[in-house]
C-alpha cells in the first residue's frame, strides 16, 4: 500500500477492497508501516476479517489491540468514545494508528444512517490529533450508495492496489446533515407526555411497556437507565417537558423521547467527559448500554430513539 501521507495531523483514509487478498495486503501494509514507526495500534473489524488479519500478522501482531467490531461497535454511536477515543486517549504521546471497519454487509437499513453519521463525525472528533484511522469498505458486498457516502466522509481513498488519492467530494458535514432524518413514530405506539413531576411515572410506564413487549429482565436495567437519562435531560435541557413512546419493531424494542431541546454539539453523546467534569454523560451512557441510537434534531426540538434487541 502506498504510504498514507498528508500534511494534516489527523489522517482518515477509506480502503476500497474487492477480494480477501486485497484486504489482507493493504491492511497488513498499513499495520507494518505502523510497526516500523513504533506506533500504538488497534484493529476493530468484524470477526472474520479480524481473524484474517491476526493470522496474516502472526507474531507481528503482539502488542496490537484486536477488537471484534460487531461487538464493540454494534451501536455505531459508541465507537468514537469507547473504541477510537478509548484507545487514542490511552496513548497521548506520538501518533496512534487504528483500523476501524464500522460498516459491513450485515448492517440493517435502520442502522446505516447512524453508521454514516459516525464516519462523518470521526473527522471532527479527531481534528488536529496525531491519529490515523483506516476504514475498509467491501466494494463487492456494500451498496453503491454506501460506497458513495464513504467518498464523502473520507478525505483520502485507497484502492485495492494501494493507490492513494484525495477525494474530490469530501464534505463530512453534508453526510452528518443528510442523515439527520425525521423519525416518524408509528401511530399505534402508546405515548406518555411528562413534566418534571411525572418522571417516576413515565419511567414506570416505560418499564411496564417493555415487559409487555417481551424485553428480558437482564435488559430492563439498560432500559431504565436510558429512560431516566433522556427524560431527565428533557426537563433540565429540553424545555421542561417531553413525550415518551415504547413499541416493538423487527424483533427490537424501540423507545423514543421527544422534547423541545436542540443538540447544538455535533459530538453530543460521543465526546468523553473531561476529568472532573460534572454532568454531560447522559446521552453517552445511552449509547453504551443500548444496541442502536438514532437522533433527529432541529431548532424546534430533538428526538432520541434507542433500540434494544428482544
Amino acid at each position: 500500500m502506498t504510504s498514507v501521507t498528508t500534511s494534516d495531523a489527523f489522517v482518515h483514509p477509506a480502503l476500497f477492497y474487492r477480494t480477501e487478498r486485497e484486504y489482507i495486503q493493504q491492511t497488513l501494509a498499513f499495520l507494518k508501516e505502523g510497526l516500523a514507526q513504533h506506533e500504538p495500534m488497534a484493529v476493530a473489524v468484524p470477526g472474520p476479517n479480524l481473524e484474517l488479519i491476526k493470522t496474516a500478522l502472526g507474531a507481528d501482531g503482539e502488542g496490537i489491540l484486536f477488537l471484534d467490531m460487531t461487538e464493540v461497535g454494534l451501536n455505531p454511536g459508541r465507537i468514537i468514545p469507547r473504541v477510537l477515543r478509548g484507545f487514542a486517549d490511552g496513548h497521548p504521546e506520538g501518533r496512534v494508528r487504528i483500523i476501524g471497519e464500522p460498516i459491513w454487509a450485515g448492517r440493517s437499513e435502520t442502522e446505516y444512517p447512524a453508521c454514516a453519521q459516525h464516519e462523518a463525525l470521526i473527522n471532527v472528533a479527531f481534528e488536529g490529533r496525531a491519529v490515523t484511522i483506516l476504514c475498509p469498505y467491501d466494494e463487492t458486498a456494500l451498496e453503491p450508495e454506501v460506497l458513495a457516502d464513504a467518498r464523502i466522509t473520507h478525505p483520502l481513498v485507497i484502492d485495492g492496489d494501494g493507490q492513494q488519492k484525495e477525494s474530490d467530494v469530501y464534505d463530512w458535514r453534508a453526510i452528518a446533515d443528510r442523515y439527520n432524518q425525521p423519525l416518524v413514530r408509528p401511530e399505534h405506539a402508546p405515548a406518555f407526555s411528562y413534566g418534571r413531576q411525572d418522571l417516576p411515572e413515565v419511567r414506570r410506564f416505560a418499564v411496564a411497556r417493555a415487559v409487555d413487549l417481551g424485553l428480558t429482565e437482564e435488559r430492563l436495567e439498560d432500559l431504565e437507565l436510558s429512560v431516566a437519562e433522556l427524560t431527565t435531560n428533557s426537563v433540565v435541557h429540553g424545555g421542561g417537558r417531553g413525550t415518551l413512546a415504547v413499541w416493538a419493531e423487527h424483533s427490537r424494542l424501540v423507545c423514543e423521547v421527544h422534547d423541545g431541546g436542540r443538540l447544538s454539539d455535533s459530538l453530543a453523546g460521543r465526546r468523553p467527559p473531561e476529568p472532573g467534569q460534572i454532568g454531560g454523560r447522559g446521552l453517552m451512557l445511552v449509547h453504551y448500554v443500548t444496541d442502536l441510537v438514532r437522533l433527529h434534531t432541529t431548532a424546534e426540538g430533538t428526538t432520541v430513539r434507542f433500540y434494544l434487541d428482544l
